[in-house]
């Protein structure tokens, strides 16, 4: 259906009308005739008449430009039923070790965890989704919304160390807990993701539990990081536990703490899986919503006024040129 998003700039119409009428007035009033000065033509009227249309008809599609054409599409309705998941993702130093191998090449942690979790994003149709990252301390990147390729984008654009290089896990916990506060009907899934242990924030990570506990917010956590990994020394090749730091006790308390789950993921599949297992949590019903997809047709109108435009002052020259020709030849 085509409409108009500001219909009523169309009383701007007429306007030309009005200068038209006072200007002739002005006219009227000191006109003064002169003898041995000839009067328009026949033809120079029709030329005036036919400058007269086309300025009419520039006006006219300017107008209808600026008044926004749109074309709406059939109403699409939203899933009725979903899920409230904030995702905080740890962006601290050691996110940038080296130890997961991403279709066939080794990538470091945060890159791993960019291509998984965007691809569980693209996959959360009617859920909605948060993203808080947090190093130093935590931070709201997106707030719960059905925007997916929003938050997709978001996490795309973090980079390791944007927020510091420590990890406040308690700040996390603390920041999503916040946030479900402000939604009525929801299931309160905190997804955790982080690579260590908490040593910043000015919350412990079991004080922040003990809150989400209160709140029905549950938290599945996940820690990320090979077991072994291989280095190379002076003296050869040496494996190694890249993952040393990664608290698992803590995780595993933190989640058990709110009705959750820990999990650990050693590499790309093993993320996947645990995905998978979120996927089976019984999603909210939610009031039937509906939206209409709109394309702005405003450079329509505009593009053929500048056309005409164009064509007028073309021409116009050419006229000029024809009459230069003929003064010359008198």
């Amino acid at each position: 259906m085509l409409t108009l998003a500001w219909a009523w700039l169309l009383l701007l119409l007429p306007l030309p009308l009005i200068f038209r009428k006072k200007q002739q007035e002005v006219e009227v009033s000191g006109h003064l005739h002169l003898p041995g000065i000839a009067q328009n033509g026949p033809q120079q009227i029709e030329q005036q008449a036919r400058s007269r249309k086309m300025h009419w008809l520039i006006w006219i599609l300017l107008i209808i430009a600026v008044a926004r054409p749109l074309w709406m599409g059939d109403p699409i309705e939203l899933p009725s039923k979903g899920r409230d998941l904030m995702m905080a993702v740890d962006l601290s130093g050691s996110m940038q070790i080296e130890d997961m191998v991403l279709d066939g090449k080794t990538v470091d942690r945060f890159t791993m965890i960019q291509a998984v979790v965007s691809d569980f994003i693209e996959r959360r149709k009617g859920d909605k989704l948060g993203l808080i990252l947090f190093a130093d301390h935590a931070y709201l990147q997106a707030p719960l919304t059905q925007d997916r390729r929003s938050v997709a984008q978001f996490l795309k654009e973090a980079q390791i160390g944007l927020v510091g290089k420590q990890t406040a896990i308690g700040e996390a916990i603390a920041l999503a807990v916040k946030r479900f506060d402000r939604v009525d009907e929801s299931n309160r899934i905190l997804v955790l993701l982080t690579d260590g242990s908490n040593n910043s924030g000015s919350i412990s990570p079991e004080q922040a539990a003990a809150i989400a506990a209160k709140r029905g917010v549950k938290i599945y956590s996940i820690g990320v990081g090979a077991e072994v990994m291989e280095r190379r020394t002076l003296f050869g090749k040496e494996r190694v536990n890249p993952s040393m730091d990664l608290d698992e006790t803590q995780l595993t308390a933190l989640a058990q703490t709110t009705g959750g789950l820990y999990f650990r993921a050693r590499n790309a599949q093993e993320l996947e899986s645990i995905y998978q297992e979120i996927d089976k949590l019984e999603p909210i019903s939610r009031d039937q919503l509906s939206y209409r997809p709109q394309s702005e047709l405003f450079y329509l109108p505009l593009a053929t006024a500048l056309l005409v435009s164009f064509f007028m002052a073309l021409s116009q020259l050419s006229l000029f040129k024809r009459l230069s020709i003929r003064w010359g030849k008198r």
